[in-house]
C-alpha cells in the first residue's frame, strides 16, 4: 500500500421584467456539501453547489488518511467532521467530549493522520430532532500481531445546540453490535421518510448487518445471508443508489503469487423491510489489480467501479447488468507533481454538482472526475488528473449518504402522512432579471431524484424554447437574445406536477 507523502459588465440595450408574487429561498445540497482535504498543517476543502464547487486552502487540526465523515447544515456550513480518531466541530478543532473515539490499541497507531479504512464512519441526522446527529464508526483491530477486521460497530451522539452552535457529543462508543466485520459503513432513508437504515458487511462480504436509527432509538434489526460466495478479504465502498433501488460494494485481495481478484456486488434493495436481493456478482479482474471505488451516477441509472488502472462502467438498469460492462479510463501514470506518487484510482465520490470524482493512493495534487455520469459508455467523460488542488491529498472521501431522499410514496411503510396530508411540490420556481442580450436565470427545486422539462411558451401557445432539467439541479442560464417583446408563459414539468410563471419581455 503506498505511502501518504509530506508535502460585468451588464449591457444597458435591453431589460426583462418578470412578473414575480412571491419570494424564493435558495435551495441547495446543503448536507452533503463540504469535501475536506489534506493532513499537513495547511489543508483545503472543496465546497459543492449544484452546479459548482469552490477550492480553497485552510488551517485546521482534522488531518485525513482514508476515514472521513462530514456533515453540513441546510446552507451548507460545515457542522462536524470525523477521521475515526476524534471529532471536530464547525473550526475543524476537536468538539466538547469529541476526542477517544473507537478506543483500541488498532486507533492509537493511526492517531497522527486518521484511520486508514474507507467509509468507516457516517454522520446521520437524528430523526425528528434537528438539533442531533448520530455517528456510526468503526475501527480495525490487532489479533497476534496482524490486521484484523472491525469487532465492534459503534454509535455517538453530538447534539449541535451546545457551545453556542459548535456543539457536544453528548453519548460516544456506544456498542450497536459485537462480530467481526469488514471496513466500510453505509445509510439509506428508510421508505417511511424519516427513519434512517444503517448497514455493514461482514468480514467474508457473504452478509450484511442491518440498524435501524428512528427517533426514538438506535437498535441492530439481524442480519441477512447475501447469497453470493465468501470473499477471502475485502475493502470496498458499500454505497447506495441515490434512489436507494441499488446497493453496491466491491471485493478485492491478493496472493503471495501475485495474482490478484477483484469483483464488484450489486443487489436490489427493498427501503421498507430493509431486504437485499438479485444479487449479481461481476468479476472485474481483467487488468489483474484489486480496487475500492465504487460509485453511482445522479440519475442511479450507472454504476462505476474502479480498480487501481481501470474505471469501469456498468447499466444497472437492465436485464443483463453483466453484458453491459464497459471500460471508460485506463490509468495513464500520471505523476502528481513527481514519480513516485501516481494518480492511480483509489475511492470514488458523488458530489453535491453531479460528478464523481476519484482520489489516489498516494498523497497527489491532481484529482480525477467523471464529467457527465448519467451518460452511457465514453460519452460520459472522464478527465483524467484534470482538477488541481491547492494542497496535498491522498485517498478520502466523504461518505455521504443521500440525505434527500424522501418517502416511497405508496409503499406499504408509506404511513407517516395520510393521503389528506399530501400537498403539491413546491418548485419553488423564480426567474430572475438579466439585462444581457435576453440572458436570464431561473431557479427551482426538482422532487427528489426526479428530472425535469422547462418550456416557454408565447401569448398564442407556441412553445419558443425548450430544455431538460437534470435530477438535483436547481439553477439554469437561460439565453434568448433573439426573442420578441411580449408576455410569456415558462413552465416547469417534473414528476406529473407543472408550475408556471410569467415573463414579459421589453426590449428599448
Amino acid at each position: 500500500m503506498k505511502t501518504i507523502r509530506a508535502i460585468c459588465v451588464y449591457k444597458t440595450q435591453m431589460f426583462l421584467i418578470v412578473l414575480m408574487l412571491e419570494t424564493f429561498a435558495l435551495y441547495g445540497q446543503g448536507l452533503n456539501s463540504t469535501w475536506l482535504l489534506g493532513y499537513l498543517s495547511t489543508k483545503g476543502r472543496i465546497t459543492f453547489t449544484d452546479t459548482s464547487f469552490n477550492n480553497v486552502t485552510e488551517i485546521r487540526k482534522m488531518p485525513f488518511t482514508d476515514t472521513q465523515g462530514t456533515i453540513s447544515d441546510e446552507n451548507g456550513n460545515l457542522l462536524m467532521s470525523s477521521n475515526g480518531i476524534f471529532i471536530a466541530d464547525a473550526t475543524g478543532d476537536t468538539m466538547q467530549n469529541g476526542s477517544g473515539l473507537n478506543p483500541n490499541s488498532f486507533t492509537d497507531d493511526y492517531k497522527q493522520n486518521g484511520l486508514p479504512g474507507s467509509y468507516m464512519n457516517i454522520f446521520i441526522p437524528k430523526p425528528g430532532d434537528t438539533t442531533k446527529y448520530i455517528l456510526f464508526h468503526q475501527t480495525g483491530n490487532y489479533f497476534s500481531g496482524s490486521l484484523l477486521s472491525s469487532t465492534e460497530i459503534y454509535y455517538s451522539v453530538v447534539d449541535i445546540n451546545y457551545n453556542g452552535g459548535l456543539g457536544k457529543v453528548v453519548s460516544k462508543n456506544n456498542i450497536a453490535l459485537n462480530g467481526l466485520f469488514g471496513w466500510g459503513l453505509s445509510a439509506c432513508k428508510h421508505a417511511n421518510g424519516r427513519d434512517w437504515w444503517v448497514f455493514s458487511i461482514s468480514t467474508n462480504a457473504d452478509s450484511v448487518f442491518k440498524f435501524l436509527i428512528t427517533p426514538d432509538t438506535v437498535y441492530f434489526v439481524g442480519s441477512q445471508y447475501l447469497n453470493l460466495v465468501a470473499s477471502i478479504g475485502w475493502a470496498g465502498q458499500p454505497t447506495f443508489s441515490p434512489d436507494g433501488n441499488k446497493f453496491s460494494f466491491s471485493t478485492g485481495y491478493g496472493f503471495p503469487s501475485g495474482n490478484w481478484y477483484h469483483d464488484v456486488r450489486i443487489f436490489d434493495f427493498d427501503r421498507c423491510t430493509g431486504m437485499f436481493s438479485n444479487e449479481t456478482l461481476i468479476p472485474l479482474n481483467t487488468d489483474s489489480v484489486a480496487g475500492f471505488g465504487i460509485a453511482f451516477s445522479p440519475n442511479s441509472k450507472y454504476l462505476y467501479a474502479s480498480s487501481w488502472h481501470t474505471i469501469y462502467q456498468l447499466n444497472v438498469d437492465t436485464t443483463n447488468v453483466p453484458a453491459s460492462l464497459k471500460v471508460v479510463a485506463i490509468n495513464d501514470t500520471f505523476a502528481s507533481p513527481s514519480p513516485p506518487f501516481f494518480t492511480d484510482f483509489w475511492e470514488m465520490y458523488l458530489a453535491a454538482n453531479g460528478k464523481i470524482y476519484i482520489t489516489s493512493g498516494s498523497s497527489v495534487v491532481d484529482l480525477h472526475y467523471i464529467n457527465y455520469p448519467d451518460s452511457a459508455g465514453m460519452t460520459c467523460d472522464v478527465r483524467l488528473h484534470d482538477l488541481h488542488l491547492l494542497i496535498y491529498h491522498g485517498r478520502s472521501v466523504p461518505n455521504h449518504p443521500n440525505y434527500y431522499l424522501g418517502r416511497l410514496v405508496g409503499s406499504p411503510c408509506d404511513t407517516l402522512t395520510s393521503i389528506s396530508d399530501i400537498t403539491p411540490h413546491d418548485f419553488k420556481f423564480s426567474i430572475s432579471p438579466n439585462p444581457n442580450n435576453g440572458n436570464f436565470k431561473i431557479i427551482y427545486l426538482l422532487p427528489q431524484n426526479k428530472s425535469g422539462t422547462l418550456q416557454i411558451f408565447d401569448i398564442t401557445g407556441k412553445e419558443v424554447y425548450k430544455q431538460n432539467l437534470p435530477p438535483w439541479s436547481t439553477m439554469q442560464y437561460i439565453s434568448l437574445p433573439k426573442i420578441a417583446n411580449g408576455i410569456y408563459n415558462c413552465t416547469i414539468t417534473s414528476n406529473n406536477e407543472r408550475v408556471h410563471k410569467k415573463l414579459m419581455v421589453f426590449k428599448e
